[in-house]
């Protein structure tokens, strides 16, 4: 099993922290890890993205699993890669950001909104699916695209994502979920973060519970 799969079946968010600044960005993770969490997103329109992650990748590397988001083309992974990150996630379905994490020892989570392009992805190499906008999409869709899409092959919904619908789509088969505005907005102290992602920790909790 990767790091990728054992962080996701400890706790399967991704904190998708758009539009954080290096200054802030100790204390939101910080708090995120104190909740437990285990991976943060630095998405790549950010304000001086490479920076924090260099900053959380130096200081956390070993208790985060630090990336990057909204990587759109093979430099930006590469940079990624430099500065210390270990995942990138993608927006869209390119082979050639995929191909440039695995070949700079990253882990790939592409996205995909169809069967013919999560297939697209598993054969460039991804490590996960990103199914993206999750709001249009559905439980009963990735409930369906389950049953054909390789067992091992964890699918995130992102987009949408809040405490009161991860049910449904935990049974549909997610294996883990990005977090985004409902987690974190630009400027969010680092308080008001930690009080969200408790309420989702318990609204996982309380899915694990039932299951």
């Amino acid at each position: 099993m990767t790091e990728l799969a054992e962080r996701l079946e400890r706790c399967p968010f991704v904190a998708i922290l758009r539009g954080i600044a290096p200054a802030e960005v100790d204390a939101v993770a910080d708090a995120l890890r104190e909740e437990g969490f285990g991976i943060v997103e630095i998405p790549l329109n950010s304000p001086d993205p490479y920076a924090s992650i260099e900053r959380l990748a130096g200081r956390l590397g070993g208790e985060l699993l630090v990336g990057a988001g909204t990587v759109l083309d093979a430099d930006s992974a590469r940079r990624v890669a430099r500065a210390g990150g270990r995942l990138v996630v993608a927006p869209n379905a390119d082979e050639r950001v995929v191909r440039a994490a695995r070949d700079n020892g990253m882990y790939a989570m592409p996205a995909f909104a169809t069967p013919t392009e999560a297939f697209r992805m598993i054969e460039a190499g991804a490590h996960a699916l990103k199914l993206f906008p999750a709001e249009g999409s559905s439980p009963s869709v990735l409930a369906a695209m389950r049953a054909v899409l390789p067992r091992d092959m964890a699918v995130l919904p992102v987009g949408g994502i809040r405490p009161d619908v991860l049910g449904p789509w935990w049974k549909a088969g997610a294996a883990g979920f990005g977090l985004g505005s409902a987690l974190y907005r630009a400027g969010d102290p680092a308080a008001q973060v930690a009080q969200r992602a408790r309420a989702f920790m318990q609204a996982l909790q309380a899915l694990r519970a039932a299951s």
